[in-house]
């Protein structure tokens, strides 16, 4: 499945703006985080874990956390995109977490 046009903006645009940013970058990044539909292919979850910033940028991290959640293979998958981000840990450990309660 290709990615979405809505998907390769986002990335496009680099990761997510610190919260230190001004208010017009991360009203970008919102509309631009807000023009992609859930759910996302595996294919997209990839892709969008290399956008996490350095924060939670006022809560648009945690939207794009639940975002790449709803791919299709999240409870099994393993992000190796921006691994050393807390957000892309947070991701990994979520999965693990996940991988537990199923055993």
């Amino acid at each position: 499945m290709p990615v979405r046009r809505e998907v390769e903006d986002l990335i496009g645009a680099g990761p997510l703006p610190s919260e230190d940013a001004s208010e017009e970058e991360i009203a970008e990044a919102q509309r631009l985080l807000d023009n992609i539909t859930a759910p996302v292919s595996d294919e997209e979850a990839q892709a969008l874990s290399a956008c996490f910033g350095p924060d939670n940028c006022y809560g648009l991290s945690w939207t794009l956390l639940h975002l790449i959640e709803t791919a299709p293979g999240a409870q099994s998958a393993s992000y190796s995109r921006n691994v050393e981000n807390l957000w892309v840990q947070l991701l990994t450990a979520r999965v693990e977490a996940a991988r537990g309660n199923r055993e």
